[in-house]
């Protein structure tokens, strides 16, 4: 004789919190026009969270494989900063082969620089316009990356939250 097995209690949570979020706390769904749109409106921020998560995801990513990039060719170089920003830094570098260059976007993980500054810089010698400051790495984008993700699922618990209300305003007898 076969027995059912008896579903998994995470997967059974896992779809009544998808239902949840969808439909509403009551996880019934509204026929009425109202109901529709706020239903409409939960879906769209939660496909706005998880652009944002993903982006959050690809920056970090992206980091990752600049820096396997340059630890793939890695060459090192003193360099002077010509202008510092906590987003962007321009740098100036002189190859082993008398090369000078000034990468367009920047050096990476440019924290903490300023204009004039005398620094090392790691680059990939297949494309020197790819530059680190020395001893950084794609572990200085978590935090910001994070940063970025938890905020967006802050306002979007509280977009969820209000659209709940709304509805449980609306579907309140007068």
């Amino acid at each position: 004789m076969a027995t059912v097995a008896p579903k998994k209690p995470l997967l059974v949570s896992l779809k009544a919190l998808w239902r949840t979020l969808i439909h509403g706390p009551g996880g019934e769904t509204s026929h009425t026009k109202a109901g529709r749109l706020i239903r409409w409106a939960r879906i769209g921020v939660l496909i706005l969270v998880t652009l944002v998560t993903l982006q959050s995801v690809l920056l970090v990513a992206g980091a990752w494989r600049n820096d396997l990039a340059i630890e793939a060719n890695m060459g090192v170089a003193p360099a002077e900063v010509l202008s510092a920003g906590p987003r962007r830094s321009t740098v100036e570098f002189v190859t082993p082969d008398r090369v000078t260059y000034r990468p367009e976007l920047g050096v990476l993980y440019p924290s903490e620089l300023a204009t004039g500054m005398r620094i090392y810089v790691e680059y990939d010698t297949t494309n020197p316009d790819l530059v680190r400051v020395q001893h950084r790495n794609a572990a200085l984008a978590i935090v910001p990356a994070g940063s970025i993700a938890v905020v967006g699922w802050l306002i979007a618990a509280a977009a969820l939250i209000g659209l709940a209300l709304l509805e449980k305003r609306l579907e309140r007898p007068r």
